[in-house]
């Protein structure tokens, strides 16, 4: 339902945002079509505190995000592949988060029960982050 609606309409929404940017250059593509529709990067912060990504993560601006299991996110949108297995997209990303597992069975991450509207706000918090 909703998620085809999205699929459907994210090259109109990408090429609106595109125009409305004046985007002339790979840069600035890229830039946009990192863009998590619908996710607000504030909220994800906060998300990802009260999820407790940080017990196995490094996370750059998140309250006591300081853990060893995982990969520190810090530069995660300059990925290629997210844990791995997926390409490093927007929807995939936030599929990611709302299941792990069901990406790689063998992953230490586990499904924290994450709804898709709070894995996009997550998703676009960590597509702020730049590499340290």
């Amino acid at each position: 339902g909703d998620a085809v609606i999205k699929l459907w309409k994210w090259p109109q929404t990408l090429a609106e945002q595109l125009h409305e940017t004046g985007a002339r250059d790979e840069a600035a593509w890229d830039e946009v079509a990192m863009r998590v529709q619908g996710g607000d990067p504030q909220a994800g912060a906060r998300l990802i505190a009260g999820y407790g990504c940080g017990a196995c993560h490094r996370i750059p601006g998140v309250a006591n995000a300081r853990g060893s299991v995982g990969p520190d996110l810090s530069g995660l949108r300059d990925q290629a592949y997210i844990a791995g297995v997926l390409p490093n997209r927007p929807g995939q990303l936030v599929n990611w988060l709302q299941s792990p597992p069901r990406y790689s069975a063998d992953t230490a991450m586990p499904d924290m029960g994450v709804t898709e509207a709070d894995a996009e706000a997550m998703a676009a918090y960590l597509y702020t982050l730049d590499r340290h």
